[in-house]
This record gives structure tokens, sequence and C-alpha cells, in this order.
């Protein structure tokens, strides 16, 4: 696998560093069909590598974005990088629109199985370049929107696309899962056996305008073991998307996650006490 751009100087991330900011460095990785794939990592805090966490986007989102979840991985003492995924991009999105409108054109890119095909070569790639910067094993998915259907995919959720995970990592995160719909069948969770953590809003509305609390499904429908269930009040779609639109929203969600990642380690997985804005439930 090439490492063919980086984007940084070693004064630079001193710097960083020093200040308490996150250092970070845009490469361009090369996947499985040769294609390019644009990432933004995250040096990780501390004096060891805690693990790889891989941050999957939503439809029309790039490796630019969703820096509060790596800034926030990287506190917690692991590598993190964002994912550019090219085609289900910006550029993809618009493609989809022409003709369609936003609803519709997103409608077509979420339900896109080369989409999707080509978002697991771009996580595997992601992965794989990570584990070269860390030596320790651990991994972690976290995906938002269509990086949350790609994330419950990769667990092993069943779905309408005729995509197959391999279930490579060691937990999820997904913010704003989808429910029973146009990507996954009823009771498509039932053999997700990992960790992992479902996280939405009670404002958080499915795209054709379906509750929010069909984005609980997939943690009711999931087998024990591990897995939590956060509801942020008031929180939206975009809240979780990392441009600013929340920082309440972005505050919660890292804290529950670092608290989620704690109990894997330590084998407990009980929900916290009760946080100010956010109910927590587990299985």
């Amino acid at each position: 696998m090439s490492n063919i751009t980086r984007f940084y100087s070693v004064g630079t991330l001193l710097l960083l560093l020093a200040a308490g900011v996150a250092a970070q460095e845009a490469v361009s990785l090369s996947r499985q069909d040769q294609k390019m794939v644009p990432v933004t990592a995250y040096l990780y805090k501390g004096a060891a590598c805690r693990g790889v966490a891989v941050i999957s986007p939503g439809a029309g989102g790039s490796e630019k974005g969703y820096r509060y979840l790596g800034e926030a991985m990287s506190s917690l003492g692991y590598f993190a990088v964002v994912v550019g995924h090219q085609e289900s991009g910006r550029r993809a999105l618009r493609e989809h629109m022409r003709g369609n409108g936003l609803r519709e054109g997103l409608s077509k890119l979420i339900t896109d199985s080369n989409a999707y095909r080509g978002r697991f070569m771009d996580i595997a790639a992601a992965k794989q370049w990570a584990a070269t910067k860390c030596h320790a094993t651990e991994s972690i998915l976290i995906g938002h929107s269509m990086g949350a259907a790609t994330t419950m995919m990769e667990a092993g959720a069943r779905n309408s696309l005729g995509m197959k995970g391999t279930d490579a990592f060691d937990a999820y995160i997904v913010l704003s899962p989808q429910g029973t719909g146009s990507i996954f069948p009823q009771n498509a969770w039932t053999d997700i056996k990992h960790p992992v953590l479902s996280l939405t809003g009670t404002r958080d509305d499915e795209l054709g305008g379906a509750s929010w609390e069909t984005r609980t499904e997939p943690y009711m429908n999931m087998p024990a073991g591990c897995k939590w269930l956060g509801v942020i009040d008031g929180a939206t779609h975009m809240n979780f998307a990392g441009n600013g639109m929340s920082r309440r929203t972005e505050a919660l969600t890292t804290q529950i996650i670092g608290s989620f990642l704690d109990g894997v380690h330590r084998g407990d997985c009980k929900a916290p006490r009760k946080h100010h804005g956010i109910d927590v439930q587990s299985k």
C-alpha cells in the first residue's frame, strides 16, 4: 500500500502537541483496486498508542470533516483516521442530485451498492495503514449517517444491498444509525456480537420523515453483550456531523464514547450514571 502525499512538518507537529491540539496529517493512500483514498490522520496523545480508530463520514462528507471525533479519539490515545469516500463524497452526491433534488439524490446515494463497496475498500486501506503507525492491536470503527450504515454492515448487519462485512474491528460506534427500511430489512442486527455504541437525538429524524425513534431499532434488535444506546435531548442529524452546529452534542458524544470504550476495556459494560442532556441504556 503506497503513501502518496503528506502535508506537515516536524516543527508543526511539535507546536500542535505542545498546545494540546491533536496533530493532523493529510495522506493519500492506495486501496485494493489502486484508486486513491484521501484521509486525515490524528496522532494519538500519550506515551503509547491505545489502538486505531477509523471514522467513516456520512454521504457528501469528506476526510476534512468530523474533526471533533478525530481529536477526541486522539485524546483517548487512539491513532484516528477520518476517511474520504470518493464514491459517496460531495462530487458523488452532486451527481446523484442532478434532476432529482437533495432528498432523492441522497436516497439514491445511500442505497448505491457500488458506493458501499468503495467504502469497504477505503476503510480497509485506512485500517491497514494506521496499523503501521500504532503497535496496539485494538481497532474501532466509527460512522455517522451513511457511515453508520457502513459500520453496521461491517459489523455483520444483514442488508438489502448484497454487502457482507468482515467484522474486522473490535468495537463499533454508530451515530444516527438507520432502522428497517431501504437499507436494512427487519431483524437485520441479530448477528452482531462485538460491542456497539449507538447514538441518536430526539430531533434526529430519518431522511424519509420517520421519527428519530426508528434509529433505536438496531440497538433493540442486537443481542445483549456490551451494547449501549445513547439519546441526546434535542440533537438533530447534522449536530453529529462535526460542522460546529452543536458543541453540546459534540461534547456529549465524545464523553459517552470515552465512557463506552473504558467499559469495554474493563469488561464492565453497564451504562454510566445519567449525564445531563443524554439518556444512556445498556444490555
